[in-house]
């Protein structure tokens, strides 16, 4: 019996995200979400989609270990175990790779340790995505575990678009420098935004506009990554849900010492209460424009701030790009909001960008251009699907036989 599932799980600091999918047609056999581990409240929802039985279990789950051992007995229940001849391998998404992995990797102890020597630049992601790694290991050491790194369709970026201007020396001790992220999700909508053209990756130039809580921005060239707006950390870049983007950097300095603020404080005050939700309250786009139809003036300033941001990322991508042949939208606000949209690419129209109202309203789970008929520059809505494209670059790696394991530059 030929081998063709793979698990896809996403650890977080207190969840674990997961699905199943058969890649000899890319179809998914189940998925679900534990959340609040480490409490009281943790709780377990999960969907057979073979059957399409949902259940959901709620009470103390204490660590990732009895998480993914639940997540097992799920599966179990509906013939899809982990001890099951059929799961070829399971791929995780971990978010920081650095400049060392430009593709999805076998973990071994060199790639596990590669990984926690890069937790300094990714404290609250890296550390999750080792403990789920690592509690999979214990569960099926026999099974191929895969790394997808987030950072990993950026790393095709040119040294002037990753290097800050910075003292090199110092860069380079502290490995200072753009990563960007959000990788799976750019690469999947990139070729998925070809495709819907009519075109191959290698023949499009593409602007991917990844906006959802976090969100960020690519210029994809011929299918490689040029530039992206994330840097460091996840911080820089477009104004997102609690995080300010960019932003002059001697602001930290003044409220370090005119404002008495620690750099803890700091970095809770850029992470968590800014962008959105520092300026208006909230970091729904949904609540933001109720407020808006109800004349709320705090509310169209955040959503003014947001598109300008938005907008000065399209025209910079386009210089960098020369040709633009699509912009696409995608996540949970680039896919549902069309207000965003329309409002991203107003007044563009000399650059050959617009929108038709009528398209843009509609809301489908499937990628389609909303711009006008005879558009210069396609404008799309390409729904991401970050596990999809987990499962597909982890499949790809163990059914080629690949097992060392490393792939460091």
């Amino acid at each position: 019996m030929t081998a063709t599932r793979v698990l896809v799980l996403n650890s977080g600091s207190s969840s674990v995200k997961y699905q199943l999918l058969d890649m000899r047609d890319s179809s998914r056999l189940a998925m679900g979400l534990v959340e609040r581990i480490g409490e009281g409240t943790s709780r377990l929802k999960h969907t057979a989609l073979t059957t399409g039985d949902s259940r959901e279990t709620n009470g103390p789950i204490p660590d990732h270990a009895a998480a993914l051992k639940a997540v097992a007995g799920e599966l179990a229940k509906d013939g899809l175990g982990l001890d099951s001849p059929e799961l070829a391998a399971i791929g995780h998404r971990v978010v920081h790779g650095g400049k060392f992995f430009s593709d999805p990797t076998v973990v071994d102890d060199t790639v596990l340790a590669e990984i926690e020597r890069l937790i300094p630049v990714a404290p609250l992601h890296n550390p999750a995505n080792l403990t789920g790694i690592r509690t999979a290991q214990a569960l099926r050491p026999d099974l191929p575990q895969v790394a997808v790194f987030d950072t990993a369709f950026h790393t095709t970026m040119p040294e002037s678009a990753a290097r800050y201007a910075i003292d090199v020396k110092t860069a380079d001790e502290h490995r200072i420098r753009r990563y960007g992220f959000h990788g799976t999700s750019h690469a999947y909508v990139s070729r998925e935004t070809a495709r819907l053209l009519g075109k191959a990756p290698e023949d499009v130039n593409v602007i991917v506009l990844h906006l959802g809580n976090g969100a960020s921005a690519s210029a994809v060239r011929n299918g490689r990554c040029v530039d992206t707006s994330m840097g460091l950390t996840p911080l820089e870049g477009l104004v997102m849900g609690t995080r300010s983007g960019d932003m002059d950097p001697a602001v930290i300095f003044h409220l370090m010492r005119v404002g008495g603020m620690s750099t803890d404080e700091i970095d809770t005050l850029l992470n968590k209460k800014s962008g959105l939700i520092g300026l208006c309250g909230d970091n729904d786009m949904r609540e933001i424009r109720r407020r808006i139809d109800e004349g709320d003036e705090q509310a169209q300033l955040a959503f003014d701030i947001y598109i300008h941001r938005l907008k000065k990322y399209i025209g910079a991508y386009y210089a960098v790009l020369g040709r633009v042949d699509a912009i696409a939208f995608t996540a949970g606000v680039g896919e549902n909001a069309a207000p965003v949209r329309e409002a991203a690419v107003a007044g563009l129209e000399e650059l050959g960008l617009a929108v038709d109202a009528d398209l843009n309203a509609v809301r489908a789970d499937e990628p389609r251009l909303i711009s006008p008929e005879g558009a210069r520059v396609a404008v799309a809505v390409v729904p991401t699907d970050e596990e999809l494209e987990i499962a597909t670059q982890t499949y790809a790696l163990v059914s080629d036989g690949v097992s060392d394991g490393q792939n460091l530059t």
